[in-house]
């Protein structure tokens, strides 16, 4: 696999993990809340929970840099094409955990998440989003 084809399918990865974050939160939004004590008390452990996974990408956050390292010392050598394989499965491994603070949001709107903490998570797993991107010393 050449740089550009990798980079291409890294790209495509990250518009895809986008419109994952994205699309079930704004779905959910529009799903009529569930009223009761239930739903009342299942919100503000939700919105700890998302909280919660963001802490869950640090390992993987640290898993993605150096699987970055070794693209970058692999450049113009045989094992290339393999340490991109390597990044991609590392950087989709990180960008599912990534996603997991949103994908919580959008559980919790129908269940009497409020909006503002349907933001912060989604925000916070869209700055997460940021932090996968491929840099530019990997052309």
């Amino acid at each position: 696999m050449s740089r550009t084809a990798a980079r291409r399918q890294l790209s495509r990865d990250g518009l895809l993990m986008l419109l994952l974050i994205l699309v079930p939160v704004l779905a959910s939004s529009q799903l009529p809340r569930v009223t009761g004590s239930l739903s009342d008390g299942l919100a503000f452990p939700l919105f700890f929970a998302g909280l919660a996974l963001l802490f869950l990408s640090l390992p993987r956050f640290t898993a993605y840099k150096h699987a970055l390292i070794d693209t970058e010392k692999s450049f113009d050598s045989d094992a290339e094409p393999a340490a991109w394989t390597a990044l991609r499965l590392v950087r989709l491994r990180a960008l599912r955990v990534a996603g997991l603070p949103a994908w919580v949001a959008a559980l919790g709107a129908p269940l009497g998440l409020e909006p503002v903490g349907q933001l912060l998570l989604v925000c916070g797993s869209l700055t997460l989003l940021l932090l996968y991107r491929v840099p530019r010393q990997l052309q």
